[in-house]
């Protein structure tokens, strides 16, 4: 584990008016990759000089600690509960970023309440000034508590697999983040596509089934929503392996396939 004393767990402020860039990572359901996205995704913009802080919004069921392999003393339920300050759970994680980790199987946190949204949004606040990039890693799904979590984000990227059920899901969260959050951008990221070019064919059928059935719901019939292709992440067996390894693979193997692929979403990000 890196030393908290790192200077990543404590990064300087940036120039007078700089905030900044937050992207909510979600998916419509779980096992599609959203967290080795997240945290690879994080490492990739590190390594393109970016300062990156990756927030654990998956607040009850977190678990960026194990894909990072970190035990951390203090996560975002000590700063909630007034046990830490936030400066003492911020980390230096491998990969060059910084993380503020969520405390996993709280179920107190199974529900949004006033008290946490105010403490998350403040936190997040805080955090502007002193980032490039902040990435919510938020959890599953549409429940109250990641659909806030992702209205706190200036962009969101919803990442899916080929699999029809992940599809399903995406579309449906799609959905709800275009008729109650009022999002007409969204990205979207396809992992474990089997062959270059997928991911774009995945986009084209999505946003044709968007176009009928749900631009016409959003008032205005000059109004649309535009899903935007930011990636695609190929299967590659190095990525079972570095997981299991409890590793980065932009660290374990920046070569692989699916390396390449998180760089390369790096890069359009950057773009």
């Amino acid at each position: 584990m890196t030393s908290p004393t790192d200077t990543t767990a404590q990064p300087s402020p940036q120039a007078s008016g700089r905030r900044a860039r937050t992207i909510a990572v979600t998916s419509g359901k779980g096992g599609v990759g959203k967290t080795f996205i997240s945290a690879n995704l994080a490492a990739a913009l590190s390594r393109r000089g970016q300062r990156v802080l990756v927030l654990d919004a998956d607040l009850g069921l977190a678990n960026l600690d194990v894909v990072l392999n970190l035990f951390p003393k203090n996560t975002l339920h000590d700063v909630f509960t007034g046990k830490c300050d936030l400066e003492a759970a911020i980390l230096p994680a491998p990969g060059g970023f910084s993380v503020l980790l969520a405390g996993s199987g709280l179920v107190e946190y199974s529900r949004l309440t006033n008290d946490v949204r105010e403490q998350l949004l403040d936190i997040i606040e805080k955090m502007k000034p002193r980032f490039d990039c902040i990435i919510l890693d938020t959890g599953a799904g549409i429940s109250d508590v990641v659909l806030f979590a992702v209205s706190l984000a200036d962009e969101v990227m919803v990442v899916a697999t080929p699999e029809p059920t992940s599809l399903t899901d995406a579309y449906a969260t799609i959905k709800v983040l275009a008729t109650q959050q009022g999002r007409r951008v969204i990205k979207l990221v396809v992992n474990q596509v089997a062959r270059a070019g997928e991911g774009r064919t995945i986009r084209g059928q999505l946003q044709q089934v968007i176009d009928r059935y749900v631009s016409p719901m959003l008032g205005d019939e000059n109004e649309s929503l535009k899903l935007d292709l930011a990636g695609e992440v190929p299967i590659d067996p190095a990525v079972r392996e570095a997981i299991l390894k409890r590793q980065l693979l932009m660290e374990a193997l920046p070569g692989s396939p699916a390396a390449l692929g998180v760089g390369a979403l790096a890069d359009k990000l950057l773009g």
